[in-house]
């Protein structure tokens, strides 16, 4: 075994290595594209043009002032579920946090068609219950406040994860400590827990003001047809528009985009720079607050407030998806399930959809499988600072807007492979290395956890008695991390098959994903179709992450979101 396995290291000598290449080929490479192709555009002139646009500029404001907006709202909404859900006694805690957390689940595009198919004089369900708007009214939502309100709905469970992940870690014994002194439950409140939940706050404010900037499908639902482009959808226009400068200003646009997102992190640092947050003693949500006959008013508005974020719109969507044109009023006269028999048994392009998709998940959720699984090994066995910087390789492409690495991937594969003379533009194989590149730390995470709580000297032993790593792999280390690798492979499954950002600039025919469909389907006046392949999409992430309710209670701490 001399030079397979390094002296002192169960690690054998080719695995770190083979790690940083592919971190080289589905990171690095990409975004160092992005780049020389920005400069080269800056170099030629081509940065003048693009600034003197006033469409860059008007979409910049779009971009900037839905995000702020969107961000707000995702706080009130985020930081009012993970206080009332993690520090009092409210009840039915963990199907409110499965419920809370299913926006976030359930793609931008179909959020967007939901809430319009809820709103509005045309709206099926409002004039099934004789509430509809009348006639010529406009749509509410083909606004910036609209985009903006949208926003903040999809994005709130990113605060409320961030949040509640700093308030579990609250000091029991402070607050209680407080109590016995005679402070007032809302005295302990504002001088005790909310200066000590800060970083949480800041954190999903700065995750969710990301997220809103590089959110292609609320924009495009919402925005487009109110020629309202923020920087995506301005992204996405000139791509339908080709020319021989759409390459050098789609790279200075996304260069954009990514400099208002790395922006939104660096303002979450410099507001977290030079306090001490650290704390003491216990931790655990025992410190909540006994609500006693409060639990009567504070649980109601709860339920309301999901009734309105997931309940009605998916009885407006599927309203929409039941009778034959979007307008008619939902009876049982007008009631027909044709849109799902022409979604699932006539209609060739979604099928395709559904299958390219489905191939895509899957494809990429074992891909990153079978990669994660030797990278959490590399990196949990290394502690220098090589390993550090290739775990925060890994993390810049999820980080960044999906658009962003859509173009960085169009500007990588829109020539033939050097050498072997192969093209992927325009095939299925570029969605899957974006896929790969942009879900790797999805991936990583779950699998990163679990290596963290095993027990080195079981590996130990089986090294010391001649076992090889692909045996020790085999026999120890697969089958005691199997249910986070589940785990991953689900989540990625799930945030794979319901993608659209990506896809929108990467597609071509036969190459159609579920995302791009359903926005398809939408811009050409199906509504109706549009309508119930969202509704199914959204049953879908409903089956996957009942499946993540089921493998919870084997999982490492904080693999399932929604749960403690």
């Amino acid at each position: 075994m001399h030079g397979y396995v390094r002296p002192g290291n169960s690690q054998p000598v080719w695995l770190f290595p083979f790690i940083i290449l592919i971190v080289l080929i589905v990171s690095v490479l990409p975004l160092a594209r992005l780049a020389m192709t920005g400069a080269a555009a800056l170099a030629n002139g081509g940065a003048a043009a693009v600034l003197a646009d006033p469409a860059l500029w008007s979409a910049t404001y779009y971009t900037l002032v839905t995000a702020l907006f969107g961000t707000i709202i995702s706080l009130m909404i985020g930081c009012a579920f993970a206080f009332l859900l993690t520090l009092t006694d409210v009840g039915a805690k963990g199907l409110l946090s499965f419920l809370f957390v299913l926006p976030m689940m359930i793609p931008p595009q179909v959020t967007a068609l939901a809430w319009v198919q809820m709103s509005g004089p045309s709206s099926p369900l409002l004039k099934a219950l004789h509430i509809a708007p009348p006639l010529g009214s406009p749509q509410p939502l083909y606004s910036v406040g609209g985009i903006a309100l949208l926003y903040g709905v999809q994005h709130a469970p990113l605060v409320f994860l961030a949040l509640r992940a700093g308030l579990m870690a609250l000091p029991r014994d402070g607050v209680e400590a407080a109590r016995l002194s005679g402070a007032s439950s809302l005295r302990v409140f504002l001088d005790i827990i909310l200066p000590l939940s800060l970083p949480g706050i800041i954190a999903g404010a700065a995750i969710s003001f990301v997220s809103c900037t590089g959110n292609f499908g609320i924009p495009a639902i919402l925005g487009i047809p109110a020629s309202i482009y923020t920087l995506p959808t301005l992204i996405f226009t000139k791509f339908s528009a080709f020319t021989s400068r759409t390459f050098g200003d789609v790279a200075l646009l996304s260069a954009i985009i990514a400099i208002i997102s790395v922006a939104g992190l660096a303002i979450q640092d410099r507001a977290l720079r030079g306090r001490d947050y650290r704390v003491l003693g216990l931790s655990g949500a025992t410190a909540a607050f006994q609500l006693g006959r409060w639990k009567l008013l504070v649980a109601p508005p709860l339920w309301l407030t999901l009734f309105f974020m997931l309940a009605a719109p998916f009885f407006a969507l599927l309203a929409g998806a039941l009778v034959p044109a979007y307008g008619v009023p939902l009876t049982f006269k007008t009631m027909s399930f044709n849109a799902f028999d022409e979604i699932l048994f006539r209609q060739a392009v979604t099928r395709t959809a559904f299958v390219n998709s489905l191939s895509l998940a899957s494809g990429t959720a074992l891909c990153l499988l079978l990669v994660t699984v030797l990278a959490a090994y590399a990196l949990t066995k290394r502690r220098d600072v090589l390993s550090r910087i290739v775990s925060s390789v890994i993390e810049i492409p999820y980080s960044l807007p999906g658009i962003v690495m859509a173009v960085s991937f169009i500007l990588v594969f829109a020539a033939p492979i050097p050498l072997i003379h192969v093209t992927l533009y325009g095939t299925i194989w570029i969605i899957l290395i974006a896929y790969l590149s942009s879900f790797f730390a999805v991936s990583l995470k779950p699998v990163v956890s679990a290596f963290h709580q095993l027990d080195p000297a079981l590996e130990e032993a089986a090294r010391l008695s001649g076992a090889g790593f692909f045996r020790r792999l085999k026999d120890i280390i697969v089958p005691l991390i199997a249910p986070a690798a589940g785990a991953a492979v689900i989540l990625v499954f799930l945030i794979a098959c319901n993608e659209l950002t990506i896809s929108a600039l990467l597609w071509s025919a036969g190459t159609q994903t579920l995302g791009v469909a359903i926005y398809n389907l939408d811009d050409s006046g199906s509504s109706d179709l549009a309508s119930a392949l969202s509704v199914l999409v959204v049953l879908m992430v409903v089956f996957m992450m009942l499946l993540l309710e089921l493998l919870a209670k084997r999982l490492p701490k904080g693999v399932v979101p929604w749960r403690s």
